[in-house]
Formats: structure tokens, sequence, C-alpha cells
């Protein structure tokens, strides 16, 4: 009997230890995520102006739809993510995700082979066909993107490591996700459009390079062990076919799914559609480009406060940050103060981690699934900044479009207090 508890306290301690190690390999890929992420965002003003200088009253719809392009993505690849999961496996479904990465940055750089090709006419406006390349790039970048974060977010969520809690660890990888968001406006200005006049040739050797790295990352992922965190505490896989209840049966994921939908819509809007209305203003490159930076970097700063936030509930946090950011941008729009937009990034800094451990919250053998379901809605990072764009054409003007980003603002509050609750007792 003694020899059977020790050998069941290793496997215990074993398996603990075990798990550290594929946390931090999660925590690795959300640097990658959330780099290209913001790479993807910040390639609107430079190839606005180097492929859409001819388009006239289209110029803000056109420049956004990159965004739209890459988020709608997600959508496209939740489902189908979740599914890879529970019938090929995490480790599986990661490789594949990074192999259609290696995709899609391919396609972008192929944008920059077919610069000379003729302009499409859209009504009196005139859009070189890479651009069009560029935009098919980007969705696939989005598609690969929703199966990295598909297999991610749960598995930092759920996968135990000792003294954190689960919005702890997704601070921790947030925090990780925000470097990379942070770096991600000066490789574009600083690095790849430095100094000289954008041209969309300047893309091709910076994601030639990439591509090298992510399909490196992929060939070492394929000889890594990692676990199921998701299987039962003997380890046995949840056969797929028991799941007989509708996902979207579960009240708080579904109002989880729309909170997702709107902070994703907001903090896009104002990472990237902050540096076109700065950029309509007239402040300079340097100015909206340092802007970004802030942005982006007060989100990590705000991250890594949050992992030591593991005593407060996800929904306090979600509730204070959510009312902050509301306020800072009614103060940002009515004013014209666009530093005041610039501080929302250290509220929103939390705010996917929350949302994501209280939409996924005791769903158990549902987990896979319910992650699927938040990938769908990480679409408002497509259609909100978009709706925006088209928005600003229409009124000749940025100001009171970020109305749109006030009442994400307020939705999130409301799920703070009352949506976040789940009717599973």
């Amino acid at each position: 009997m003694s020899e059977t508890i020790e050998k069941t306290i290793v496997k215990d301690v074993q398996t603990k230890k075990n798990n550290t190690g594929p946390f931090l390999i999660m925590v690795g890929l959300m640097f990658i995520v959330g780099f290209l992420t913001v790479v993807n965002q910040q390639f609107q003003a430079p190839l606005q102006e180097a492929l859409l200088s001819e388009a006239g009253s289209l110029e803000n719809t056109l420049a956004t739809f990159i965004t739209f392009a890459f988020f709608m993505g997600y959508p496209t690849m939740g489902n189908i993510a979740s599914s890879w999961v529970d019938n090929k496996g995490h480790k599986t479904t990661l490789i594949r995700g990074l192999i259609l990465l290696v995709g899609a940055l391919g396609i972008e750089a192929l944008s920059a082979k077919f610069a000379n090709l003729p302009s499409v006419a859209i009504g009196e406006s005139a859009v070189p066909q890479a651009f069009f390349i560029f935009l098919v790039g980007s969705y696939a970048l989005g598609c690969a993107m929703a199966v990295l974060q598909t297999v991610i977010n749960p598995f930092i969520a759920v996968c135990e490591v000792p003294g954190t809690s689960s919005v702890t660890r997704l601070s921790i990888a947030g925090a990780l996700n925000s470097i990379g968001t942070t770096a991600a406006p000066f490789f574009v200005a600083g690095i790849i459009f430095g100094g000289v006049a954008p041209e969309v040739a300047q893309i091709l050797l910076p994601l030639s390079i990439l591509m090298i790295v992510i399909a490196v990352v992929a060939g070492v992922l394929g000889k890594i062990e990692l676990p199921n965190p998701m299987a039962s505490d003997d380890g046995e896989e949840v056969d797929p076919s028991t799941l007989t209840k509708s996902i979207w049966s579960f009240k708080h994921l579904t109002l989880g799914v729309i909170a997702i939908f709107v902070y994703v819509g907001a903090e896009v809007a104002v990472g990237s559609n902050l540096v076109l209305h700065a950029k309509q203003i007239g402040l300079q490159k340097e100015t909206y480009a340092f802007m970004a930076t802030i942005y982006w970097g007060s989100m990590l700063v705000g991250r890594l406060c949050g992992s030591f936030l593991a005593k407060i509930p996800g929904q306090t946090q979600l509730l204070v940050t959510a009312a902050i950011a509301l306020v800072l941008t009614v103060a940002g729009m009515l004013t014209q103060q666009l530093w005041l937009l610039v501080g929302i990034g250290l509220m929103h800094s939390i705010m996917w981690g929350a949302i994501f451990a209280l939409a996924i919250d005791k769903l158990g053998p549902y987990t896979a699934k319910g992650s699927g379901a938040l990938m769908i809605g990480v679409a408002g990072g497509a259609i909100l900044p978009w709706v925006q764009g088209v928005s600003a054409d229409a009124l000749g003007d940025w100001q009171m479009t970020w109305g749109i980003v006030i009442l994400c603002e307020a939705y999130l509050v409301y799920y703070a207090l009352v949506g976040y609750k789940h009717n599973l007792d």
C-alpha cells in the first residue's frame, strides 16, 4: 500500500512539474500572437500611404479593411480549431496553426512582388491589385491566430501551475503578449518603413525572415510532448461524442462571446485607428507611432501588474477597468485629446484574461468548445474598427466615431456586474 501511495505522489509531483514547461511554451506562443497581430494592424497607415493614394473617399474604409480581414479569420476558424483540438489534440492543432501562419505571411509578402500590376477601379477610386493580395494574406493570418488561440487560452486557463490562478496565468501570458504588441509598432515604423516614404516592397524581406522563424518554432514544437490539461484526473481523454449540450446553453459563455466581441473591437479600434485619427489631424509620424507604442506598452505594464492580482476576483478587475475606460473614452472624444485614448491601454490590459476566465468558468469537458466559441467573438476586432473607419469617411472626421468604443466599454461594465453569472448551479 505504501509503495502505491509513494508512486502516486511521485506521479502527481511529476505531473505538476510537467505542466510548468508546457505553460511556458504557451506563454512564448502568446508573444508571437501579440507581435504579429499588431504588426498587421500597424500596416494600415503605411500601406494607406503606399497603396491607397488614389482611393479618394474610400481611403479610411480600405485601410481599416486590413484589420477587418485579419479578424474575420477568427470566426471562420474558431469552431474548426476546437474540432481539431477534440479530434487531433493540442499539439497537432498548434502545429497546423503555425504552418498556416507561415503560409499567411507568405501571401502578404507576395503582395510586394505584384506592386506594379494595374489598379482596380472602384467607382472613382483606383486600388492596386497588391492591396487585395495583402488582404488575403491578412485574412489567412487571422485564421492562423484563431487556431493558435483556441489552444493557447484554455490551456493556460486550466493548466495547473503551483501558486497561480487561471486569471493570474492568463495575465502572465498576456504580459508576454503585450511585450510583442509593444515591440510591433516600432518594428513596423522604425525597422520596416523607418526614415523613408512607405513602399510595399519594403515588407518582403522582414516577412520572409518571420516565415523562417515561425517554421523553426513549428519544427521544435513537433519534437516536444504536450499534456492535455483538459483530460480527466486519471489522464483519460474526454470523448467529444458524449458532449450533448449546446455550447450556447451556457448563458455566461454566450454573453462572454459578446464581451470578447466588444472588448477586442474596442482594443483594436483604439490601437489601430488612433494612428489614423492622429494622422488626419496633422500629427507627425514619430508622434503617432509613439502613441501606438505607449498604448500597447501600457497594456504590458497593466498585465505585469495584473499577474499579481490573483486575490481580486476577475469580475471586480473587469468592472473597475471597464468603468475607467468608459470615462477616458468619453473625455477623449469630447476634447479630441488623443492622449486620453492612449491611456485606455492600461485599462484594456487585463480585460482579456478576466473575460476569458469568467466565460469558461465551470464548463468542464465543454472548455475546448467554449474556447472555440469565444474565438467567434474576436470578430469584433474586424467589424467595429472597420465600422469606425467607414463612419470616419462618412462624417469626414474621426472625433465622434469614438462613440462606438463608448458603447463597447458600457457593455463590459454590464458583463462585470451581471453577465458573468453562470446558470450551472
